[in-house]
């Protein structure tokens, strides 16, 4: 449960801090007040994608927290954590990021840093954000599979047939190279060959490149360094450390007389010990540049094969590597992988045989995992079905037919005399049909539903899969798109009766749903020093009612409109808060 969230420089939003309670929380106000600001600003604490463009305007840095409650159903968020190291406190669970205008990130979870992908990771345990218009992703048929595999409880299984899938189609590519012409095979062959011969020949060092760059770059420079260096050793030791006007020799000189002044004052001693310290630190500085110069020789021989081996490596970068910066590794690692494809190409009649029978056993398992999907969707989809019919009526749609579609994909030769059944995915194509009236038949519900009609097969599919689910947050943005009157009423009591089970927020503008609200947050636009900013505050007694009366007449004050508003609170509120506070 999200116990808290704190917004500061986001969007407009100056800076928020809210607490919230378990149950039902509407967040009302006129359009474009900012309420998608909002969930925008929870979704960014989630892992949502987000850049400079939602730091507000003459902000450096946009910040979000927020604390969530583990529960003892939330086994997944714990088993996270403690894969990663991170532990709750008191069961608590605090969340935090930020983007700086430079676009800097960062974002921890308690103390700890991580990516943004692991926090959305971990999120995904606590919240499910039902996005604006997400029931638009009803109308892709593609989508149905998911929200079936999902109530099945085969997500996990559907995926690791996936990657299995996968295996399958990469295993009988490298089948067809080796069934591919002769004279294709061969010529591949050839040119992997003479590329392997080429860096082979070559003798790549690791790191040879840096160090050849470097190297290049100090002989071509000689007589820039020997004449610095040179130059420093004048100034340090010149003929030798007693010459009257180097470094050395006037250092030779204090030392002495600092000396006699220690011997005549126990307290110079640590200067003269720090002195003598200094001497001896430059006078090996002076000798190791001395020797340094000494050894300094300008070979035009040695400059000339450097340059001839970097060009070299720059030739084998150009062809083998991605791009002429890439370190000399990567052409190492193209005749790595080159030789493995050429093994392949040219392996014997025995490796061919090998490969033809992992394909074949490839294809056993992946067509009994598709059947067992297939058997396992099969067996949820009336279940299924029924499920979302019985919320649809609580919805006002009584008399609805709902089905789920199971139908097989049409096979295909392979090329390799088996009949191809399967896709990424199983062997199933999934689609939804509905039947808004009674007596009218089935039809795609991607091809006959209405906005409100969707919302509301939507908010059935969060309600059935929120029976199984562990996630104890669910955020809906206005999921009362083209619904209204008894409609939106139904709507309101669902939503109040998900909310015994989950934490709900719901972006709304019917009064009638948010009647249904335990809690009420306001968004409005207000001005701050001549700039826009978004402010958001609970509403509760009278000022929650000459909101609802807002949002049922877009008149807060008048008499009409106040009765009206008591009547709903009173009607569908239950034991509100606004009512122990009047």
């Amino acid at each position: 449960m999200l116990e808290d969230v704190s917004i500061s420089d986001f969007a407009l939003i100056e800076s928020v801090s809210l607490d919230f309670n378990g149950g039902f929380t509407v967040l009302s106000g006129e359009t474009g007040a900012g309420k998608s600001i909002l969930i925008g600003a929870l979704s960014f604490l989630l892992g949502a994608k987000g850049g400079t463009e939602v730091i507000r305007a003459g902000a450096q840095e946009a910040r979000v927290s927020g604390t969530f409650v583990l529960s003892a159903a939330d086994t997944e968020a714990a088993a996270w954590l403690d894969a990663h190291g991170v532990e709750a406190e008191n069961d608590r669970v605090l969340l935090r990021r930020f983007v700086r205008d430079t676009g800097k990130t960062g974002a921890w979870i308690q103390n700890t840093s991580v990516t943004r992908a692991e926090l959305a990771e971990f999120s995904a345990f606590l919240v499910d954000i039902h996005g604006q218009h997400e029931h638009q992703s009803l109308m892709r048929v593609a989508e149905h599979r998911r929200f079936l595999d999902s109530y099945a409880g085969i997500t996990a299984e559907t995926a690791a047939f996936t990657e299995l899938y996968a295996q399958l189609v990469e295993k009988r590519r490298q089948l067809d190279e080796l069934n591919s012409s002769d004279s294709e095979r061969a010529r591949k062959a050839e040119m992997l060959s003479f590329a392997i011969a080429e860096i082979t020949d070559a003798k790549l060092l690791p790191n040879e490149d840096e160090e050849l760059t470097a190297e290049e770059t100090r002989l071509s420079r000689f007589e820039q360094i020997y004449s610095e260096i040179e130059g420093v050793g004048g100034i340090l030791s010149d003929a030798g450390d007693g010459a009257a006007d180097s470094v050395v020799g006037a250092l030779k000189r204090a030392r002495s007389l600092m000396a006699r002044a220690a011997a005549a004052d126990a307290n110079l001693a640590p200067l003269d010990s720090r002195l003598e310290s200094a001497f001896y630190e430059l006078s090996d500085i002076a000798e190791e540049i001395s020797a340094y110069r000494q050894a300094l020789v300008f070979d035009p021989a040695r400059l000339e094969a450097v340059q001839e081996r970097l060009a070299l490596l720059f030739k084998l970068k150009k062809k083998y590597a991605a791009s002429i910066q890439s370190p000399i590794g990567d052409v190492a690692a193209y005749a790595e992988s080159a030789q493995k494809e050429l093994d392949t190409l040219t392996g014997s009649e025995a490796g061919k045989t090998a490969l033809a029978a992992e394909v074949d056993r490839l294809e056993r398992s992946a067509y009994a995992a598709a059947k067992s999907l297939s058997d396992k969707r099969r067996a949820a989809a009336d279940k299924m079905a029924a499920e979302v019919e019985s919320v649809l009526s609580v919805l006002g749609m009584k008399g609805t037919a709902f089905s789920v579609s199971i139908t097989g994909k049409p096979s295909g030769d392979t090329g390799t005399g088996v009949t191809q059944t399967c896709g990424p995915y199983g062997m199933d194509n999934v689609e939804f049909l509905l039947s808004a009236n009674a007596g009218s038949p089935l039809k795609p519900l991607a091809k006959i539903a209405s906005g409100g009609e969707l919302s509301r097969v939507m908010l059935a599919l969060k309600t059935i899969l929120a029976e199984s689910d562990t996630v104890g947050t669910l955020v809906f943005d206005e999921i009362d798109t083209g619904i209204g009157g008894e409609v939106s009423v139904a709507v309101g009591a669902h939503l109040k009766q998900l909310a015994k089970k989950s934490q709900i927020f719901c972006i709304t503008h019917v009064a009638s749903i948010a009647s249904y609200a335990d809690n009420q947050i306001k968004i409005e636009k207000g001005n701050k020093n001549g700039t826009t900013v978004t402010c958001v505050s609970a509403v509760t007694g009278q000022a929650r009612v000459e909101e609802i009366a807002r949002m049922l007449s877009g008149d807060s004050f008048s008499a009409e409109s106040l009765e009206h508003a008591r009547s709903l609170l009173s009607k569908f509120g239950g034991d509100a808060e606004w009512q122990k506070s009047l």
